[in-house]
């Protein structure tokens, strides 16, 4: 069976909530149950499940059974996606930023009297 990999605006909205995103930095540690999400939230069961829901349908988080329990596991892969689509905006800034610099070196801007005479007067 093939899994598809669910679209962007679905991983965004799952990663929008802090909430959410404690559960994720957790689960990344371990696999939890449901209840021991909640717990540190200070936040009930059934709150705790939505968000879950939420982070399942993103496909971030898997759910197994183990007797009653639900043991819930992170499944990054689809953080990859996420990251494929940063990626294309830090080619973009690393450019914007080294054509800054080098327009910056070019212009061997000196400094001005004024801070460097205010310096000298702090450093005595």
């Amino acid at each position: 069976m093939v899994e598809e990999t669910p679209d962007i605006d679905t991983l965004f909205k799952a990663l929008a909530d802090p909430v959410r995103r404690n559960m994720l930095d957790r689960l990344a540690e371990r696999p939890a149950t449901v209840g021991d999400l909640a717990e540190p939230l200070d936040m009930s069961f059934a709150g705790a499940s939505k968000h879950v829901a939420i982070l399942v349908e993103a496909r971030l988080v898997e759910k197994t059974r183990s007797g009653r329990h639900q043991i819930c596991s992170l499944r990054p892969q689809p953080l990859a996606e996420i990251r494929s689509w940063l990626d294309r905006y830090a080619v973009f800034w690393t450019d914007r930023l080294d054509r800054l610099e080098t327009a910056l070196n070019a212009a061997h801007l000196p400094s001005s009297p004024k801070l460097s005479s205010m310096s000298e007067k702090e450093s005595e």
